[in-house]
């Protein structure tokens, strides 16, 4: 069993996963985000004393923290227990343009380069991850929710300022990649 969990799987397991999840949370009336549980902590942290958009009932959305806990206990179950022994599997051309930028693919998901105690620790890495952690917490406030709400939940209950939404995530996407990533590195 451990070795069939272990190995890679293909995509459409994903995704027929993710479908039935969503088709329970409709089931359900629920709404599915991953930044929708920041507001939810800090609010338990006493938040809403001094800003308004804390001031909520937060037990209203435990079943939302559960599932993030859940995803956060998957996520180190799987790079803990379930770690395979065979380096990451990329495709050629992304290791070609990780090396137009400078990045030396090292086999593992986050490149120890950008992701390792060194870059961290600059000035360069503070900035960039940072700078990165703000600009994400304000677009996914100012877009009335994260990637993942939006993509997922969103798009399955058929709403159109998600639809709009994750056009500009893409767009966004496709601007970093191609313009200030590799004036970054």
């Amino acid at each position: 069993m451990l070795q069939l969990l272990r190995q890679p799987w293909p995509w459409y397991t994903s995704g027929a996963t993710i479908a039935f999840i969503m088709l329970l949370l409709i089931y359900f009336g629920k709404s599915f985000g991953v930044s929708s549980n920041l507001r939810t902590i800090c609010t338990i942290a006493g938040a809403g004393k001094k800003v308004e958009f804390f001031n909520f009932d937060w037990k209203t959305q435990k079943w939302n923290l559960l599932f993030l806990f859940g995803a956060v206990l998957g996520g180190l179950i799987a790079s803990t227990l379930l770690k395979s022994d065979q380096p990451l599997q990329i495709s050629a051309a992304t290791i070609t343009d990780l090396q137009k930028l400078g990045i030396v693919f090292d086999g593992n998901l986050n490149p120890s380069q950008i992701f390792g105690w060194d870059f961290i620790t600059s000035p360069k890495g503070l900035i960039v991850l940072l700078g990165g952690g703000i600009l994400v917490g304000f677009g996914a406030r100012y877009a009335g929710g994260c990637t993942s709400g939006h993509a997922i939940s969103g798009l399955s209950n058929l709403q159109v300022p998600s639809l709009i939404a994750v056009i500009g995530f893409f767009a966004g996407g496709l601007v970093m990649t191609y313009f200030l990533l590799p004036l970054i590195f």
